[in-house]
């Protein structure tokens, strides 16, 4: 590949990788996430 698909591709990714962390860490996912962790935590073994 040529250094102008290089740029290309590092902008999509960083793109990517800002869109995810968005997602990541909006309210609704983040407290799905603490549901899921609690829920793990008070299993009954």
């Amino acid at each position: 590949m040529s250094t102008a698909e290089y740029a290309i591709g590092t902008l999509a990714a960083c793109a990517l990788a800002a869109v995810l962390y968005k997602v990541v860490t909006s309210g609704a996912v983040s407290s799905a996430l603490q549901g899921l962790i609690q829920k793990a935590l008070h299993a009954p073994f």
